[in-house]
């Protein structure tokens, strides 16, 4: 406590900072979002049906804007990562299943992704997969590991523009624009097996469980590396300026996630599902599939951001699982950190990354890959969204700063839409 009480006696007030200053862990958090993964499973809902689906971007953006604020307001609040929190106020073994079945999605996922960066650089280059996919992989492990967050964390801001590809690819085809506003705000939904699991795919991409970890850890690492910053419950009166910061943070970074996310489902409509092409399995076909209909620079912008958001996705996967496990461990965490003062923290992301990357050199079949994430992820995000929700209420926890209304409804929404969408995704896999 005395620590604090003295780093705020000597720290300068905090100048007032514009809308780009102000954004960091909610952008890299919602760009991430749009991983190669990502990208394949909006791929797939625009191939298969068209416009039918544009409307679940509007309705999941207040959900996963409103549980990723909450992430971020407990990291903000104590100081402490998600994992650190739950440790100290839920039982291990609740803890520890939860970081199980998170390292083995985070794992999965991270290898599909570096596969899908190889493929699409093999799409515009030729050459071996195997070197590119080896060569991302080191590429994302030696930044993570030898570059600190305060000189890492630009470059991920950098990276978020790559997603902008996605956009640009509307200026080479026609958009038959009030048929996308209609499909957007007047919902068509079909009660089929298909449809179900579309819609069950498009939640479990844009609220996942590594999201919320990879958020909460990040607020604690910008509130570290600002001298006039303390955690709110040692500092009360920064309230204002920290929680404002984040929700503006959280919101920008989530509704670019949409946004996105919205584009490749619409190119992916107008380019492949109008023209008949309706089986897409991976981002790098999706790309493949843009080449002949929508022309070469199409193909280009769709290669080139799959590419960028793998570098963005792969080290936020791998720093997830890290910051989980050492939070969890009590090991020192954190990417400001020298790899020797945390062996541990590094010692996870590397183990992550490696295996993902084994995953390919062992043939991983993408598709298949997807499918066991999307399970896996699934299993674990309602019931860990459950206990981050009771932490947040909690003012043992939170002190003054348990959640506000707006931010209950929306947090308890989002839940339950995710145990809907588990539940709905159990129920078709026997079908």
């Amino acid at each position: 406590m005395r620590r604090y009480a003295l780093k705020l006696r000597s720290a300068p007030p905090a100048p007032k900072r514009g809308l780009l200053a102000r954004i960091g862990p909610g952008l890299i958090t919602g760009a991430s979002d749009d991983d190669p993964s990502g990208i394949a499973t909006y791929s797939q809902v625009g191939s298969q049906f068209g416009l039918g689906m544009l409307w679940t971007m509007v309705f999941s953006y207040p959900l996963m804007s409103g549980i990723q604020e909450i992430s971020a307001q407990v990291g903000r609040v104590t100081g402490h990562g998600l994992a650190e929190s739950l440790r100290k106020h839920f039982p291990k073994w609740v803890l520890y299943a939860a970081i199980a079945l998170l390292l083995l999605a985070n794992t999965i996922n991270i290898g599909a992704d570096i596969g899908a960066m190889g493929a699409a650089l093999h799409l515009l280059l030729g050459g071996p997969i195997q070197i590119y996919v080896l060569g991302f992989g080191l590429l994302c492990l030696g930044l993570q590991i030898f570059i600190p967050y305060r000189h890492y964390v630009p470059y991920l801001k950098w990276l978020c523009l790559g997603l902008f590809a996605y956009v640009g690819i509307l200026f080479v085809v026609k958009i038959p624009w009030l048929k996308v506003l209609h499909a957007t705000f007047i919902p068509h939904v079909q009660f089929s097996k298909e449809s179900l699991t579309a819609i069950v795919a498009i939640f479990g991409t844009t609220i996942s469980p590594y999201l919320f970890f990879w958020q909460a850890s990040e607020e604690v690492e910008e509130q570290k590396l600002d001298p006039a910053e303390s955690p709110l419950l040692l500092a009360p009166e920064q309230a204002p300026e920290q929680l404002g910061n984040m929700e503006t943070d959280t919101w920008v970074g989530m509704a670019f996630s949409n946004v996105v996310a919205f584009f490749i489902i619409l190119t992916a409509a107008v380019v492949l599902n109008a023209h008949g092409i309706k089986d897409i399995q991976t981002s790098s076909q999706a790309a493949e599939a843009l080449r002949p209909v929508a022309g070469r620079f199409a193909f280009l912008l769709f290669s080139l951001g799959i590419i960028g958001t793998g570098l963005l996705a792969v080290p936020v996967l791998a720093g997830a699982s890290a910051y989980a496990v050492g939070e969890a461990r009590k090991w020192p965490v954190g990417l400001e950190k020298k790899p020797k003062s945390a062996k541990g923290f590094y010692a996870v992301i590397a183990v992550s990354t490696l295996v993902g990357v084994g995953l390919n050199a062992a043939h991983l079949d993408p598709v298949k890959a997807l499918f066991w994430s999307a399970v896996t992820n699934g299993v674990v995000a309602a019931p860990l969204m459950v206990m981050i929700m009771l932490l947040a209420c909690r003012k043992k926890v939170m002190g003054q700063f348990t959640l506000a209304p707006r931010l209950k409804v929306l947090g308890w929404s989002a839940t339950a839409v995710m145990a809907a969408a588990t539940v709905g995704m159990f129920a078709t896999l026997g079908k």
